[in-house]
């Protein structure tokens, strides 16, 4: 066989076993949903269901946006839906009124999911916080189960759950045998055998107990007045379509107060069969390692939505079950899909008159299986820590909202938990990062030693916090502690924000109090490296503008790069000190740290064997991969040694001022150059080849000895900066 052969033979066994699974379910939601109406509208549940199947899955999988995918009745619809006709029922409407206004509120989900994959909010459906969809799928779960009971027991139509279980003297024990056979397979039968699904199976054994028992019970062979069956409509598929027919003329009737009542069931009942249609595209995409459209699939399913209640049937969702049996039964794309909807069709119209025979007690078992399935079990380990009691909190408050009040004020919860769990996580995490003070932190820019003294003496005066996240009322406080020591007395308070992810005005107000407070004693704010760009594709450098933070008549100052702030820190110290000037002279030989007490006549001999050099600001002095073994020293101005990195752009490794020296690497190993060495200010150098030095040590080997213990000395410095600097920002 062909590979093309191969697929479909796939697809028709996919979907002929994703029909299996799926219709009975299909019909059992049905039922339930419709018997809330009332006991003698179960039969028109039941054809709602097989319609539902069938027109979902024709048109989702027609549509496209997640192959395999089995769409179908669910059971967050019958839920929904299920709730909302107890609640219509309990307010004195007309049955004929309920099941349009059920009618109209899956058609305005369908829409609304239409409305979520046109304006792309595919993608964020699926980033529901885990307790909240959890706690929602185990209260419809437990919605349902609850929703059974009457039914399971064969109590009377109209038994609350609770009444149910209180008044044994209600029980029908045949209805009791017929749903606990059905459980008993539905639990028992994947053990034996999964080329059958256990929903038919067990559905099948619910209709032989029902069966046996009436070899017993001649009466339960009569539909009229038996409530252990779903009972017919009148004879004929045809009287389905008079009721649905019925149901859209009164269309009509209904005003704006019937709409403001069904808006937020319909949007609870969309974001809820979204949420289950994308995680089961998630574990879909897992196992078969592809990749769905979120946004083409809600369009799809809302499309699949509006079809169904068009045509009478329930609304539904990508389910699991099926999908999974359509996948190992061999289904390889959206054929499958189609397939079974089409085989739901045939199902339609060869069994709709046996539908009636189908036992009430059978379905409730069914669904009490399928309630006790959605229940997640796994949270309870949440209990076992800490850290997640607050996670459990949320499931059992949503699953209490869920049964104590309805679905419809439990999606409300859990839209506020959600938000909630949002500013937990924000506001549980450190905004602050790592503090250090400028003691033990400095910029790339190679000092003196003078200098590093006077650094180390007067760093204190600054502090650098890295922060990270988003600043917003929910750390604010957070940060404002973190700042508030600071705020009398340093000199220089530095915020690092390259980690930063947001930024609202909450924050901004804090900041520019900061930057108020800082500025009454002299003090400065300084920000850097403001993200031009966040992952929500937010400019945060121009909010700070527009804002007030970063704008020319601010007092903040700002940078590009945490280097630069540290250094225009340092050089703010050191002019403090007076230890530079803008009108200073050029070093003499015998002002430098390296021939610091040497002789006169010796200092002649060196500076005979120097070149002098001028440089203008901009221009290169060496560059990576050059030979040339001198070493340069500075007598007035800024050296940058710069790491070329790509082809145009550079990484600024250090630099050189006054005093300093740079290209020793090459002096000592006489290797080509491993950086670029580039004035940042106007120049004034003297450079020493190795060459007119070993010359010079012929005549004052102690000048050779000198030099080259005076430059290991101050490398080493160097280094021990460096490690400082570490030992600080690990510590930190």
């Amino acid at each position: 066989m062909t590979e093309k052969s191969n697929r479909l033979v796939g697809d028709l066994w996919g979907g002929l076993a994703a029909m299996l699974v799926a219709l009975p379910s299909a019909i059992a939601f049905g039922v339930a949903t419709y018997a809330a109406v009332g006991g003698q509208y179960a039969a028109q549940g039941a054809m709602a269901g097989m319609l539902g199947a069938t027109a979902l899955a024709l048109v989702a999988s027609g549509w496209g946006g997640a192959p395999r995918l089995i769409t179908a009745p669910c059971a967050p619809a019958v839920a929904v839906l299920s709730a909302l006709a107890i609640e219509l029922t309990s307010l004195g409407t007309e049955p004929v009124t309920t099941m349009l206004l059920l009618l109209v509120t899956a058609l305005l989900a369908g829409a609304l999911q239409v409305v979520f994959g046109v304006v792309g909010l595919g993608r964020l459906i699926k980033y529901m916080p885990y307790p909240v969809v959890s706690g929602y799928l185990s209260g419809v779960g437990l919605t349902i189960i609850l929703s059974q009971v009457a039914k399971f027991l064969g109590t009377p139509a109209g038994t609350s759950w609770h009444a149910a279980l209180s008044n044994s003297a209600l029980w029908n024990w045949q209805g009791i045998a017929i749903g606990a056979t059905t459980i008993a397979v539905m639990t028992v039968a994947p053990r034996f055998t999964r080329v059958v699904p256990a929903a038919i199976l067990a559905l099948g054994a619910g209709v032989l107990c029902y069966f046996a028992l009436a070899i017993r019970d001649p009466a339960l062979l009569t539909l009229n007045g038996n409530t252990l069956v779903v009972g017919s409509l009148g004879g004929s598929g045809a009287s389905f379509s008079d009721s649905l027919s019925l149901r859209w003329h009164a269309l009509g009737g209904l005003g704006l107060k019937d709409a403001y009542l069904l808006l937020v069931p319909a949007m609870t009942l969309a974001v809820l069969l979204s949420i289950d249609t994308l995680k089961t595209c998630v574990v879909l995409d897992a196992m078969t390692r592809g990749r769905h459209d979120s946004n083409r699939t809600l369009i799809g399913q809302g499309l699949g939505n509006i079809v169904s209640a068009l045509a009478g049937g329930m609304a539904g969702a990508g389910t699991m079950g099926a999908t999974l049996v359509n996948l190992s039964s061999g289904g390889r794309s959206r054929w499958s899909g189609l397939i079974e909807g089409a085989l739901s069709l045939l199902a339609f119209l060869v069994l709709a008159s046996a539908l009636a025979w189908l036992p009430m007690g059978a379905l409730a078992g069914l669904l009490i299986v399928i309630g006790v399935r959605m229940l997640d079990r796994q949270s309870l380990h949440f209990l076992r820590s800490r850290e997640t009691v607050l996670d459990f909190a949320v499931i059992a408050t949503v699953v209490v909202v869920a049964i104590t009040v309805g679905l419809i004020a439990a999606s409300g919860a859990g839209i506020l938990l959600a938000i909630a769990l949002f500013v937990r996580e924000q506001v549980g995490g450190a905004v602050v990062v790592r503090k250090s003070l400028g003691s033990n932190r400095f910029s790339k820019r190679v000092r003196t030693t003078a200098e590093m003294d006077i650094l180390e003496q007067q760093g204190a005066q600054s502090v650098v916090l890295e922060l990270q996240g988003s600043l917003f009322f929910g750390t604010t406080d957070q940060l404002y502690t973190a700042l508030e020591p600071e705020l009398a007395t340093r000199r220089f308070v530095v915020l690092d924000l390259r980690r930063v992810q947001s930024v609202d005005v909450t924050a901004a107000h804090m900041l520019q109090q900061v930057e108020d407070r800082l500025a009454e004693r002299g003090a400065v704010l300084i920000f850097s490296s403001i993200p031009a760009r966040v992952p929500s594709g937010r400019d945060i450098r121009l909010y700070f503008q527009e804002v007030g933070l970063a704008n020319a008549q601010s007092r903040a100052r700002v940078f590009d790069e945490m280097d630069d702030a540290l250094e225009w820190i340092e050089d703010s110290l050191i002019a403090q000190a007076q230890l530079e000037r803008v009108d200073e002279k050029p070093l003499e030989l015998r002002e430098m740290d390296l021939f610091s007490g040497r002789k006169s006549e010796t200092l002649a001999d060196l500076a005979a064997g120097m070149q002098t050099l001028s440089c203008k600001a901009g221009e290169r002095i060496f560059g990576r991969g050059d030979t040339g073994d001198e070493i340069y020293l500075i007598r007035k101005g800024m050296v940058r040694i710069l790491l070329p990195v790509g082809t145009a752009r550079n990484r600024h490794l250090a630099s050189f001022g006054r005093g300093a020296f740079f290209g020793e690497m090459a002096f000592l190993d006489h290797q080509p150059r491993s950086a670029d060495a580039v004035a940042f200010t106007d120049c004034e150098l003297y450079a020493l080849s190795r060459q007119r030095f070993d010359a010079l040590v012929e005549h004052h080997k102690l000048l050779g000895l000198n030099l080259m213990e005076a430059l290991a000395r101050l490398l080493s410095a160097r280094l021990r900066h460096t490690d400082a600097e570490l030992n600080a920002l690990e510590a930190s």
